[in-house]
């Protein structure tokens, strides 16, 4: 994974010689903390053999939920943990319908998507909402996004740091781990192992909706306000990421540490199409081809198998 990364540098920066400067890189690492922490949650989602497509809407509706509370003058503390009890509970929603009414992931998140991004129109009225910078909260959230640690790391890189290091833990050294990897591979034999497979989802969705909460925090601290349209389409960077960082979409099989490999790919070619000036909608069709081109990828791997 780390020779197609430096692979796709190096083609990307003859193509474009001003995409690899030291300031670009820079752009780059800060404009993917977003997309790399959805794309973690994904990772979970994923290698359960699931997919979570609500995560953009999810996304929106905690930054919705979040600047409205800092507005009324809720404190700091509260309004985060408001906001990340409200994407584990996203999440649980979306995982019960999975596991326990054995509904199709694309069918159930895909209603959960419409129902927030309904809720957080209703919320923003359909127009920005301003974070308000006259109180210490709403300065505090909006450090969140721009605050650097000891003056030279930035805050939201170490917010993706602590995502990567739980998330190693939890798939790979956690038992829960081991029961996400068996499900993925075979909900049945998992079953037969004495794996309580519907917790084993369901806590996969939470982790998915509480990184998506904490993505729509970033991103409502990064332009500090709430965009009722926030996280459009981001589902679609995330799922790339994940499969581009070589998750099998069957479930079962992949790695976290090559998910992040994947946003920063992802990431590139975002930042690569910009610095064209390829217009937004043809982004959109790229980043479909590469989708497409990975999922192909995945599923000739796995005939091989």
């Amino acid at each position: 994974m780390f020779l197609i990364l430096i692979f796709a540098a190096v083609i990307l920066g003859i193509i474009e010689p001003k995409f690899l400067t030291v300031s670009n890189f820079s752009n780059i690492f800060k404009q993917i903390a977003t997309n790399a922490i959805l794309a973690a949650g994904m990772t979970f989602v994923i290698l359960t053999g699931g997919i979570d497509i609500s995560v953009g809407a999810t996304l929106a509706f905690v930054g919705a939920v979040t600047i409205n509370m800092i507005g009324s003058g809720v404190n700091l503390g509260i309004t985060l943990i408001t906001g990340l009890a409200f994407g584990a509970v996203i999440g649980a929603f979306n995982g019960i319908f999975v596991s326990q009414m054995q509904l199709q992931p694309m069918i159930v998140t895909l209603a959960t998507q419409s129902i927030f991004r309904g809720l957080t129109y209703i919320i923003t009225k359909g127009s920005p909402i301003p974070l308000d910078l006259s109180s210490k909260s709403g300065l505090g959230y909006k450090w969140i996004y721009g605050g650097l640690i000891a003056n030279s790391i930035p805050f939201s890189f170490v917010l993706v740091f602590l995502v990567y290091i739980v998330s190693y833990y939890l798939l790979n050294k956690a038992t829960y781990g081991r029961h996400i990897y068996a499900v993925g591979g075979s909900e049945e034999a998992a079953k037969l192992s004495g794996i309580n497979t519907k917790l084993t989802m369901i806590l996969a969705y939470v982790a998915c909706g509480v990184m998506a909460a904490i993505a729509g925090i970033i991103i409502s601290a990064r332009v500090a306000s709430a965009q009722p349209n926030a996280g459009e389409t981001y589902e679609m960077d995330a799922i790339a990421a994940v499969v581009i960082g070589g998750t099998s979409l069957r479930g079962g099989e992949g790695h976290v540490g090559f998910t992040i490999i994947g946003a920063i790919i992802i990431g590139m070619l975002n930042n690569f199409l910009n610095l064209m000036g390829v217009d937004t909608y043809y982004q959109v069709v790229v980043k479909g081809v590469v989708i497409l081109l990975a999922v192909l990828a995945d599923a000739k791997t796995g005939k091989k198998a």
